[in-house]
């Protein structure tokens, strides 16, 4: 089975067979229209690729400007927020300002209290001064009198001495209303509003400091909010031909699709017609080794090995912390001890071939070539991709049309992802895989122009 494999897919692409001039003239044109159409192909899945990538591009874009004019509008609100705060503090500083002033009032009338008590300090150290004399001059009249005069003058030394006490009180209590009035006339001028008076006080100062700044804020907070406006509404506006570009990008990846579409139909066209073609090689070689997978599994079936339920497993278990993400299967273990001895066969018959993987219809790869089976590095998503291509699911536009198709062979042209923004452009050539009856999967092999 293996010589008849490799020699299936080891068809010369020139035909050898002798033929007349109209045979081989039409066999030149149908060479010549495979390559073109071949390149066409090519081009056509270059474009879609770039389309695509587009496409991403752009979308990226549209959601970073939805993005933008929320938070725009988070921060149109956050001034919003500020605004009224400042005005709260301005109304705040003007209910201050009148409840100082209504204090100041109050410090005017305790001022003038105190001007009242001074006074009439002023006055008892007067009356005390002028009961000393007196006291003195009794004191002096008692001594004169002799003995008759001795109770008097003790009489008037305690008078005087008294009155020494009281007017002693009197200058303390004058020095202090003294600096009790400096003190409040000093913390008044501070407080009082003076309409007469270029300056005022260092606590009105203060409050109008307070609202120059808050009208400062409020000015500052509606600049923003204005620019906040501004921006959304451009980026509005930008959206819209974002959404229109999108439009156009869907409307040329269709486009693109059917012109893709086309350049695989006359591929199958021209392989199918009896002359060979680059690609004649690669299909024998892709329907052979289908034929050979589904006898393998076909003796597995037969042998207990596995039954139909478990070979057509879709119940995909995702693997922990993959990424790309990784799935197990009821059929993976057959899959590794039956695949590779196909899949590395066709892998190393030639350089143009790049890999060689049999998929259920979903696109699954249970197990791919031993190059593209590597562990995952954690955290590395450009490497896995590249390198670990194994129990993951391929339903692109490319895999699931493969993974599905039915018919005697499929060829299409397309952009594999490598990882990290890295595209590989290639053929591809499947064939389906049969199971008693029932459509399994598909052979697809991948190789280059």
């Amino acid at each position: 089975m293996l010589n008849l494999l490799r020699s299936r897919w080891s068809v010369p692409v020139t035909p050898t067979v002798e033929a007349g001039p109209a045979f081989t003239s039409q066999s030149d044109v149908v060479q010549r229209l495979s390559r073109q159409v071949s390149h066409i192909g090519r081009d056509a899945a270059e474009t879609r690729g770039v389309i695509e990538d587009t496409q991403k591009i752009v979308t990226a874009q549209l959601e970073a400007m939805t993005h933008l004019s929320q938070d725009l509008a988070r921060v149109q609100q956050t001034q919003q927020a500020i605004g009224e705060a400042t005005q709260e503090s301005r109304d705040a500083v003007v209910r201050a300002r009148q409840q100082v002033e209504q204090v100041a009032r109050e410090v005017t009338g305790i001022v003038e209290v105190l001007h009242q008590v001074a006074s009439a300090a002023g006055d008892i150290g007067q009356i005390a001064l002028q009961t000393r004399l007196v006291a003195f001059n009794a004191s002096v009249e008692a001594k004169r009198a002799g003995e008759a005069g001795r109770g008097f003058g003790v009489v008037a030394d305690a008078v005087k001495d008294l009155a020494g006490r009281v007017e002693s009180s009197s200058r303390t209590i004058m020095g202090t209303l003294d600096d009790l009035d400096r003190r409040i006339e000093a913390f008044s001028r501070d407080i009082r509003i003076d309409p007469q008076a270029d300056r005022q006080g260092q606590i009105h100062r203060a409050f109008a400091d307070v609202e120059t700044a808050g009208y400062r804020i409020d000015g500052a907070a509606e600049v923003s909010r204005s620019i906040a406006q501004t921006v959304i509404d451009r980026t509005e506006v930008l959206g819209k031909e974002i959404q229109g570009a999108i439009g156009g990008l869907d409307a040329a990846m269709h486009c693109s699709d059917r012109f893709l579409s086309v350049s695989e139909r006359l591929i199958d066209e021209l392989a199918g017609c009896g002359v060979e073609t680059e690609d004649t090689p690669l299909i024998s070689a892709a329907q052979t080794a289908a034929q050979y997978i589904t006898d393998l599994l076909d003796k597995a079936l037969a042998a207990g090995q596995i039954d139909l339920t478990a070979l057509f497993d879709e119940q995909y278990q995702p693997i922990a912390q993959t990424d790309p993400p990784q799935f197990l299967t009821r059929f993976v273990s057959l899959a590794d001890r039956l695949f590779p001895e196909v899949q590395e066969q066709v892998l190393a018959s030639g350089d143009q071939v790049a890999y060689c993987i049999a998929v259920d219809r979903n696109g699954y790869v249970a197990t791919h070539n031993r190059i593209y089976c590597q562990p995952q590095r954690p955290g590395d998503v450009v490497w896995n991709t590249a390198n670990s291509r194994f129990r993951r699911i391929f339903n692109d536009r490319t895999g699931l049309a493969s993974a599905r198709n039915r018919r005697p062979f499929l060829v299409q042209t397309y952009r594999r992802d490598m990882g990290g923004g890295h595209f590989v452009l290639l053929k591809e050539v499947a064939a389906p895989i049969m199971i008693q009856g029932r459509h399994w999967g598909a052979l697809r092999i991948g190789y280059r122009f």
